[in-house]
């Protein structure tokens, strides 16, 4: 029996071994579509002090993250549990020993006592593959919230990007209208305007200051915010690298259907809850096998010495043959609490489906909406642009039955067809990765980091 289980425990790898993972449960923590984060130690904080791009956010995001740190414990937490589970292959040894003294005499005994057991109707693997199914699942669920810690660092990207976008237009917005001012108090000089346009003029200047200063202070919460996310504190300062920004491209306008079909076979929420199901379907197998008997093989040896009397050693082999002709009605119920349970796991995975097909279909259509949103906001600009271009042209030059409210007007529907463009542009970016985290695939390829 002792040679039984050295054998065993030598077949496995050396390097597990001596990391203290005898049975290898460490290759069952699947890396995942986030290899990166497994180790925070790896993580580089000193990127934020030089311009960052987006795949610098999100790994910092990922990896200075406590909650990453908490999903790969709770991996390696259930790869420990699965050991527990394996260990039941393995044989038991207890060492007793015991010493007495009285008067004129000695005693001492020791003994060694190895048992395995040899079959058990499946109880053992049906253990081992519960506790596999539900490592599947860790590895899934961490999958599936880092993807979404990985969105909201992207859409907290994008929303800084939006913020500083929207302060550049607001400042053309109030330097053209302190441009109408000067050409308002230079009519009103020559005579050739009323009170009215310059004090309208004055008004228009003050209204596109206010939005700037709004404007700058929603920029320095969106900054604050994203370095937070990035795992540090809120005025830690860093800058952004100047970004290419595409337009939409029609490829991405996929078949809904084809989308929907791919997050069923990709999200990973999805594969912990299929993974859910089989440790249930394992559970319900271990109950049932608990009303079964267990064959075990036995051996033991012992030595025992009095004083004065000569050394007594003994040994015995055996198997013996365990079975549960009663335990109070509890295995009954703990195999009505498993089909109950796989039940609940089975119903919580097709609600979780109908919800995944519901989550695209939204992506999509917010995606499509953005795109179509970013085309008009951009013609828009440009129509906007050339209006109000040529209202104060004609103003300056004097044109008559034009005032400084039409100027006023075409210049604050250009800041407006702006501010437009800049939310359209950005809303695109964030729900086309927005879409990616619906089907299932959000990973760091997706922002140009190569596994």
């Amino acid at each position: 029996m002792v040679a039984l289980a050295a054998c065993q425990l030598a077949a496995f790898p050396r390097a597990a071994r001596a990391e203290g993972d005898l049975l290898s449960t460490g290759q069952y923590i699947e890396p995942g579509q986030f290899p990166q984060t497994a180790d925070s130690s790896q993580c580089d904080r000193e990127r934020i002090r030089k311009p960052l791009v987006l795949a610098d956010v999100v790994e910092l995001a990922l990896c200075n993250n406590p909650q990453t740190r908490s999903l790969w414990a709770s991996a390696r937490a259930q790869a420990a549990t699965l050991g527990v589970s394996m260990s039941s292959y393995l044989p038991t040894l207890s060492l007793q020993g015991s010493g007495s003294r009285s008067a004129g005499s000695n005693s001492r005994s020791v003994s060694l006592t190895a048992s395995y057991l040899l079959y058990d109707f499946g109880a053992r693997a049906a253990s081992v593959e519960n506790a596999k199914q539900l490592l599947v699942a860790a590895n899934a669920t961490r999958d599936a919230t880092l993807q979404t810690n990985f969105l909201t660092a992207v859409q907290s990207y994008y929303g800084l990007l939006s913020a500083r976008a929207s302060v550049a237009s607001l400042e053309v917005a109030e330097q053209s209208a302190r441009e109408s001012l000067a050409a308002a108090e230079a009519r009103y000089l020559a005579g050739v305007a009323t009170p009215t346009d310059k004090l309208q003029a004055q008004t228009a200047l003050a209204q596109a200051t206010l939005n700037l200063i709004t404007a700058q202070g929603t920029e320095r919460t969106a900054q604050g915010t994203l370095a937070n996310i990035m795992g540090f504190d809120a005025s830690q300062p860093f800058t952004l690298a100047s970004v290419k920004v595409a337009d939409p491209d029609p490829a991405v306008e996929q078949d809904i259907g084809r989308l929907i079909e791919q997050a069923r076979e990709k999200r990973p929420d999805l594969v912990a809850a299929d993974a859910q199901i089989k440790s249930a379907e394992a559970q319900l197998a271990a109950s049932r096998a608990a009303n079964m008997p267990s064959i075990s093989l036995s051996a033991s040896t012992s030595s025992q010495r009095v004083s004065g009397t000569p050394t007594s050693n003994s040994s015995s082999i055996g198997i013996s043959l365990s079975v549960p002709l009663f335990t109070g009605l509890r295995n009954t119920y703990q195999i009505r609490s498993s089909e109950s349970l796989l039940e609940s796991k089975v119903a919580a995975r097709d609600l979780l489906a109908n919800q995944i097909a519901l989550d695209v279909w939204k992506a999509y259509q917010t995606l499509l909406t953005n795109s179509q949103a970013l085309r008009t906001a951009n013609a828009l600009v440009t129509s906007a642009e050339q209006s109000a271009e040529m209202t104060l042209g004609r103003y300056k030059a004097g044109v008559a039955n034009l005032s400084i409210l039409d100027v006023l007007n075409a210049q604050s529907a250009l800041a407006s067809a702006r501010q437009q463009q800049v939310s359209a542009l950005y809303n695109f970016q964030s729900s086309r990765l927005g879409l990616v985290q619906a089907i299932g695939q959000l990973d760091l390829t997706q922002v140009g980091i190569k596994e």
